[in-house]
């Protein structure tokens, strides 16, 4: 694997990944993991779950992570610059763009628009996970951590690293039994 395509595939998903890093999850899980085959579906899961358990940007760490794995220290450099700079620049002209023209009517619908699809794109990659999860710990055991996840973070509003956590613990003590 070369390190163009390493770079390549982080610049494609951070440069089309509009409304940062939740928004860059689904197309990085195409680049990674339909196209490049860098990861499987459940190393991909597991990685975003402990990504999102650390401090700091989701495609940044995704981008360390998967460079490291795939092309070591090196990669980690090209990685990270593929996620970075791009972005940076884009952000600083895109902005001064906005703020510019940020009462016209065509930039309120392109902003407004392009809110279903972040949507679409995030379900996608949640029933890919979904089905991961089913398969591996059967029907039950995902629904019930799912609920249990959703009434700690919506219900209790227990901050989602801690369930993230949990989760950890849950699956590394009593999974192992019921698995």
């Amino acid at each position: 694997m070369s390190l163009i395509h390493i770079f390549l595939g982080f610049f494609i998903a951070n440069m089309l990944g509009y409304g940062g890093g939740p928004s860059s999850i689904p197309l990085m899980y195409e680049e990674i993991v339909k196209h490049y085959h860098w990861l499987n579906n459940a190393e991909f899961s597991n990685m975003l779950a402990l990504g999102n358990a650390l401090p700091g940007p989701i495609a940044t760490k995704i981008a360390a992570f998967v460079g490291y794995d795939v092309y070591g220290w090196i990669g980690v450099v090209v990685a990270l610059i593929a996620t970075i700079i791009p972005s940076t620049f884009l952000l600083i002209v895109l902005l001064n763009v906005l703020n510019k023209y940020r009462q016209s009517p065509v930039v309120k619908g392109m902003t407004l628009l392009v809110q279903p699809i972040l949507a679409i794109m995030m379900l996608i990659i949640t029933w890919q996970m979904t089905k991961d999860s089913i398969h591996s710990i059967g029907i039950w055991q995902s629904l019930g951590i799912a609920a249990v996840a959703f009434w700690a973070m919506k219900i209790k509003k227990i901050h989602p690293a801690l369930v993230i956590l949990a989760a950890f613990v849950y699956g590394g003590i009593v999974l192992q039994y019921v698995v």
